[in-house]
């Protein structure tokens, strides 16, 4: 009988609640959340004459995405800065390495980056040293060969590159 009056009062209490009364739900502000923003990588302008290292805000940390910021820069207002890619398009790029195999050991790897590009005129020294030393900022890349392919006609090599070779435009 005494058990049947400590579960009575038990269940009177859990009736009661602790006192406070339900609400609805109520909407407040957006949930905390950060933005994270594009990595900053950077990429060679001309400035005076010379190679300059300048940032830019990229989708990723690849090299495909740093070109494509490096010939996007040529449509922007560049201010004491300049590109020589003005009227050039950068298509894509061809890595030279064979993919890992499963069982293979992990060694540093260099290759030859290909970049496929369009555009009229010519292609100068300046043009492709920053073509090439933007390339060359990831260290697995010991040349870049740059291939014009216009359409309609035969693709073009502008050579193969080290960054190196563009030692005049640096200072």
């Amino acid at each position: 009988m005494r058990a049947g009056v400590v579960l009575t009062a038990i269940a009177l209490l859990a009736a009661t609640g602790c006192g406070i009364s339900p609400t609805d739900v109520q909407d407040r502000e957006n949930a905390p959340t950060i933005r994270i923003p594009p990595p900053s990588k950077t990429i060679y302008l001309i400035k005076k004459g010379e190679l300059t290292l300048e940032p830019a805000d990229v989708e990723n940390n690849t090299v495909e995405s740093l070109l494509g910021a490096l010939f996007d820069a040529s449509t922007q207002p560049l201010g004491d800065r300049d590109t020589a890619l003005r009227g050039f398009t950068y298509l894509k790029i061809k890595d030279s390495l064979n993919p890992v195999q499963r069982d293979e050991i992990q060694l540093p790897r260099t290759s030859t980056l290909t970049v496929y590009i369009s555009g009229e005129g010519t292609l100068s020294d300046l043009g492709k040293a920053q073509i090439v030393c933007t390339a060359q900022q990831d260290a697995a890349y010991v040349q870049v060969k740059i291939i014009r392919d216009n359409e309609g006609r035969p693709p073009k090599d502008e050579g193969r590159h080290t960054c190196g070779d563009f030692q005049t435009f640096t200072s």
